[in-house]
């Protein structure tokens, strides 16, 4: 028995002498052969678990550990991490290969384990690790840059983009497609799609002239880059082009189960069935459903979610979107931060507005806040019907109402969405519309000191939120406010020394300079560095206004420069066009050339052709016209008689008759009347 076990070692050890890897088939059978008449056999133990997991067999791999109990699992510790990560077991996986300190094998397991649970930033600070040190595998480095880049690309998908370091690819990153893939990745989750388009050619033209794969291997690592360029041609709203594209991808083909699930959405969005959607509503539903090892990322599982919510809105199913949304949305508390019941919630609102929208949907939406006046999607839906009916009065009395609601709430959950930077600036933008800075810097200083005092502090700053309070305040009269602006900007400068905004802001806060601030205007940009590459004559032929003096202007109004291709003489003014009328400001009986009467604006009375009616209108029309008889007025004014020297007038009587001296004439009385 001995010298059979002696003589099944030899054969094993001479087979993993010459073991290729193509030879792990071979590896298997004489590990199982040995371990039949020996099954503490460490060497033949650990030879089975390597060549399963060279054969992908990782159930059996994690069985075969077991069967060789502990001493087996202490020794073998970063092939069980790995087969826990490959079986899918990726908790069990993470805390395994942190037993393994200070082992580069381990910290890869941990981080591709992460990446699968959406752990982003923990996968971050790995990579960051691994690459602060030095590698003793030449290809490492080149992978831990593809590695990094599709992490950062990761991280701006979730909504964590603060945590990226690096915004713009470099060279070497544009010298692979992988890289290359990656950076474009980063542009269309920031929401830059063209720019995320052309670093999507770039990736596949070099893909397609990569020397290092086969036709076979380019068409695999094409089609990712393709189903993304089609989803970037759809955002930009090149349709028809995305339509082309999308008919040269062989979706069925495609081996990664998220990424062929994420191709045949969209090619349904560009397909002809898009116009009808009940068709569009079979087709979707249609698809097989994904593995559990397959799903995709939270953020791709919402969009998938959300289009189907929107196909079913589209097939007048609003009963069944208001059910499935409203149970959603009772699971989660109002208010809450998170875009995804957010969403959700805009699209509750939607189905039970019937997909209206104007007036209706929004009586319909804000008749749904007021039951629900905590929820952020119903909010941000009523306002943005709000501004789109010109209402900006109503929708900022909704925000500052729900603003006050949050205000009485003592907890920190609700104080840091009262004073959060996004609802923040939805809330300046509306003043903005109507030129209320004043308000503007009350609402951002008051936030900013809130979460300047705020205990614990917030991970991370608010420093979007501190750059928008300091640039308000700077442009403040108040000699308070600017102070505070230069302390803003000297807190900002501190925790980015790079920022030329903070550094400006210093310069433009400072009252007086002194060393510091001269330091820093030399290290500002050059106004010729700005300018560089503008062609001002060109902006200026394409409509820029030309700045003018206002002496100028004055000038230019009062005399006008004459014409030299006009035949009229110096400083003459150019000819008026011919004033053209509508013919429904025309008369009935206008004729072309025919002269009108210029007095056809003037009322009737006032015309030279009206002749009045009856004796009293006769006396009055008399009365205006030249030479006509004088007023009661004008003949009191006639008989007084001014004294020499401005000493006054007297008034001069009429005599009785045409004699001197006489007394007045006065009317006889008739006989037998008298008094006596």
């Amino acid at each position: 028995m001995a010298s059979a076990d002696s003589l099944a070692m030899q054969s094993l050890t001479k087979l993993l002498s010459q073991a290729a890897l193509e030879d792990h088939e071979e590896v298997l059978r004489a590990s199982n052969a040995v371990l039949k008449k020996s099954k503490s056999d460490s060497q033949a133990q650990h030879a089975k678990v390597v060549a399963l997991l060279k054969l992908e067999q990782y159930d059996n791999a994690l069985r075969a550990l077991e069967d060789g109990g502990t001493k087996l699992k202490a020794e073998l510790v970063l092939e069980r991490a790995y087969a826990l990560y490959r079986a899918g077991r990726l908790e069990d996986a993470i805390e395994v290969a942190r037993q393994c300190k200070g082992r580069r094998g381990a910290q890869h397991v941990e981080a591709q384990a992460s990446y699968r649970l959406e752990r982003f930033p923990r996968v971050a600070q790995l990579y960051q690790e691994l690459s602060s040190s030095r590698s003793e595998v030449s290809i490492e480095e080149n992978e831990l840059r593809i590695n990094g880049g599709a992490i950062d690309s990761q991280l701006e998908w979730s909504g964590r983009g603060d945590l990226v370091q690096k915004k713009s690819p470099n060279r070497e990153d544009l010298e692979a497609f992988e890289t290359a893939y990656n950076a474009a990745c980063g542009y269309i989750a920031r929401g830059e799609f063209r720019q995320g388009r052309l670093l999507l050619k770039r990736a596949r033209d070099l893909c397609d002239s990569s020397p290092d794969l086969n036709n076979e291997e380019k068409a695999a690592e094409l089609l990712p880059i393709l189903v993304q360029e089609v989803y970037a041609l759809i955002r930009l709203g090149q349709l028809e082009e995305a339509k082309k594209l999308d008919s040269s991808i062989a979706i069925s083909s495609i081996p990664d189960l998220s990424t062929r699930n994420i191709g045949q959405n969209n090619s349904l969005i560009v397909s002809a069935e898009a116009s009808n959607p009940y068709l569009l509503q079979r087709l979707f539903h249609s698809t097989p459903p994904l593995l559990p090892t397959a799903l995709p990322f939270s953020y791709q599982a919402v969009l998938l979610q959300n289009n189907a919510y929107f196909i079913d809105l589209l097939s007048l199913k609003h009963a069944g979107v208001v059910s499935s949304t409203s149970r959603h949305i009772s699971q989660h508390p109002s208010p809450t931060l998170s875009s995804t019941t957010n969403a959700i919630s805009v699209i509750n609102a939607a189905a039970h507005a019937r997909n209206a929208t104007g007036k209706d949907g929004l009586c319909a939406i804000l008749l749904l806040l007021s039951k629900n006046p905590l929820n952020i999607g119903l909010l941000l839906t009523a306002i943005q019907l709000h501004t789109a009916l010109s209402n900006h009065n109503a929708a900022i009395s909704l925000l500052t109402s729900f603003f006050e609601r949050l205000s009485s709430l003592s907890d920190t959950a609700n104080q840091d969405i009262r004073h959060n930077p996004g609802l923040l600036a939805l809330l300046t933008s509306l003043y903005t519309t109507q030129s209320r800075h004043n308000e503007i810097r009350k609402t951002l200083s008051a936030s900013t000191s809130y979460w300047q005092s705020r205990s614990p502090p917030a991970k991370p700053q608010p420093h979007s939120l501190y750059r928008a309070t300091a640039l308000a305040l700077l442009s403040s009269p108040q000699v308070e406010d600017k102070q505070k602006a230069h302390t803003l900007f000297r807190h900002l400068h501190t925790q980015n020394p790079k920022d030329p905004l903070a550094a400006a802001g210093i310069v433009a806060s400072s009252p007086t300079a002194d060393d510091d601030t001269q330091a820093l205007v030399a290290s500002l940009p050059k106004i010729e560095e700005l300018t560089k590459g503008i062609d001002a004559a060109s902006l200026e032929a394409a409509g820029v206004p030309l700045s003018t003096t206002s002496s100028t202007k004055s000038a230019s109004t009062k005399k006008r420069l004459a014409d030299p291709s006009s035949s009229g003489p110096a400083g003459a003014e150019p000819p008026q066009p011919k004033k053209r009328f509508r013919k429904s400001r025309l008369p009935k009986d206008y004729e072309e050339g025919k002269v009108v009467d210029p007095e056809r604006w003037l009322p009737m009375r006032e015309r030279s052709s009206f002749r009045p009616r009856g004796k009293k209108a006769k006396a009055k029309q008399a009365a205006m016209t030249q030479g006509g008889g004088m007023g009661e007025k004008e003949k009191g004014e006639k008989e007084r008689l001014e004294l020499v020297g401005g000493a006054g007038s007297v008034k001069v009587e009429k005599t009785g008759g045409t004699g001197g001296g006489g007394a007045p004439n006065k009317k006889k009385k008739k006989a037998g009347k008298g008094k006596w």
